[in-house]
């Protein structure tokens, strides 16, 4: 079975598990059905639980689908806590439907698989030593994975049915008011776990802060939520940015960002009013300082920013230069304090932020956006989830669901070390080459040919060198050389959804 980005798929697996292939990154519109969840009426008085135990053992059964969050990022002490009670249990077969896996989670992940705990992974992404052992075949169904957006249709629609949401804040009432603005370990926006606790059978909090009823804002409600569990500690509130929100120095980076502000400055997008979304990767924080002073020397001022936001993009939101910030997601305390006293900082689930099939998704509205890149190939296909190697170790996030914006920017060095970022084909294509734009790496850009009126402006800035993508391919071979193809087996370990539920690639088990 060949989809539309001419990838092969395993027509067996897909027809047992009723998939179909990508074809096309317009979605058409039409009508959909929400898929109903249970609710287990109760005034709300006996909600608070003292054991994580006593949840599991009265909750979770063989053949489920449990879920969690990862707004604590590297912080977050919920995960391993309650998977180790379920591993605990001789609890099997389980659906791990999280919204993403971070690396604090790895360890625990495959201690469940070796038990025989999880046999099922749906998620955005995942890295490290899971990314390894899954990408050896270690887990016996292949993982699913899932943009943010796709997340939020698949739970609306009812292809991801979640029996036990178990979900970290930072504070709680006792009756399962909760947001994440205040406590110890503030994360911000609980923008991925609102579709959890909206949609879920069972939906648990942990929290190691129980406040005063009525807790508010209640970003979570207690209409929503079934037990209530004090724990010890939900995060290390040092560790929920960690690594992500760096200021980079990198010459090759600074000189990425200035040329990714360079054709957004050019473009007919910028203008009063316009819309964006950046990363929060040193890169990314780069073009948002370069933006920040494009738009104050034009007189410019955007409506909206919107993603993963970080301190530097409040600072726009504090000087006047954006209007409002949707947020979905928060990368440092910085951004995650500033929902105290912004009112102009408001609070999106996943659905709101990316859905393709709701009655409308903000990244809709997006006239720029600037994203990362594992591979760029000549077709302008994406690949940020797997690496060199063939093995698993990165995540789709919102890629997918960001790159439908008017002006959709790669930015990406053309080499890293020994490896080619820019190649013939990519190891995976996670969004296809329709949605690109435009490629920016520290010797050039690349635009997409079908965007003639980009090319057009382009050549009025002499600045910036315009190659075509087949020839960085060829710059970038002739640095690093060819490499030695991967080698795999015939065995499926994960199938790739586009946003919209189809299928974009499948992920083969590496060899030894």
């Amino acid at each position: 079975m060949i989809n539309n980005v001419n990838r092969s798929l395993p027509e067996d697996l897909m027809n047992q598990l009723g998939f179909k292939p990508f074809k096309s990154t317009t979605i058409d519109s039409t009508v959909v059905a929400r898929t109903p969840h249970k609710v287990a009426i109760s005034t709300g008085n006996d909600k608070v639980l003292n054991s994580i135990k006593e949840v599991v053992e009265n909750n979770v059964a063989d053949g489920m689908t449990i879920s969690f969050h990862h707004h604590f990022r590297e912080g977050d002490f919920v995960f391993n806590l309650v998977m180790q009670t379920i591993i605990d249990a001789g609890i099997k077969d389980l659906t791990l439907a999280p919204s993403s896996l971070t690396n604090v989670m790895n360890d625990m992940v495959v201690k469940a698989i070796e038990a025989g705990t999880v046999t099922n992974i749906t998620s955005s992404g995942m890295r490290g030593t899971l990314g390894d052992a899954v990408s050896h075949g270690a887990l016996a169904n292949p993982v699913i994975f899932r943009s943010h957006g796709g997340r939020a249709r698949a739970i609306e629609q009812g292809d991801i049915k979640i029996d036990v949401a178990f979900l970290g804040v930072p504070n709680s009432d006792r009756l399962g008011n909760a947001n994440g603005m205040d406590g110890e370990a503030v994360f911000g926006s609980l923008g991925y776990a609102l579709m959890d606790a909206q949609y879920a059978d069972k939906v648990v909090l942990l929290t190691d802060n129980i406040v005063s009823y009525p807790n508010t804002p209640a970003s979570i409600k207690q209409t929503q939520v079934d037990y209530v569990v004090k724990i010890d500690k939900v995060g290390d509130p040092d560790k929920i940015g960690s690594g992500a929100t760096r200021f980079t120095k990198d010459p090759k980076e600074l000189k990425i960002a200035s040329t990714v502000n360079d054709v957004i400055t050019n473009s007919a997008y910028f203008k009063d009013g316009f819309s964006f979304q950046t990363g929060s990767g040193g890169a990314a924080l780069a073009v948002t300082r370069y933006l920040r002073e494009s738009m104050k020397q034009n007189d410019i001022r955007a409506s909206f920013a919107l993603g993963g936001i970080t301190k530097p993009m409040i600072d726009l939101l504090e000087e006047g230069l954006v209007d409002k910030i949707m947020d979905v997601q928060d990368f440092d305390k910085g951004a995650a304090e500033s929902m105290h006293t912004s009112k102009n900082q408001q609070e999106i689930d996943a659905s709101w932020y990316a859905d393709p099939y709701n009655k409308g998704a903000m990244v809709d509205q997006l006239d720029v956006v600037i994203l990362s890149a594992l591979e760029i190939d000549t077709k302008f296909n994406v690949n940020v989830m797997t690496g060199s190697d063939g093995v698993i170790r990165g995540a789709v996030g919102g890629h997918q669901d960001a790159a439908t914006a008017k002006l959709t920017i790669i930015s990406a060095p053309l080499v890293r070390g020994r490896i080619a970022t820019v190649v013939p084909a990519v190891s995976t294509v996670v969004t296809p080459g329709d949605s690109i734009d435009v490629l920016v790496t520290e010797v050039g850009i690349a635009i997409n040919p079908k965007r003639q009126d980009l090319i057009a402006a382009m050549k009025k800035v002499p600045s910036v060198p315009v190659f075509s993508i087949e020839e960085l391919e060829q710059r970038a071979s002739k640095i690093v050389g060819t490499p030695k193809p991967i080698e795999f087996t015939e065995r499926t370990v994960a199938l790739v959804e586009y946003r919209d539920g189809t299928i974009i690639d499948a992920i083969k088990e590496v060899k030894d």
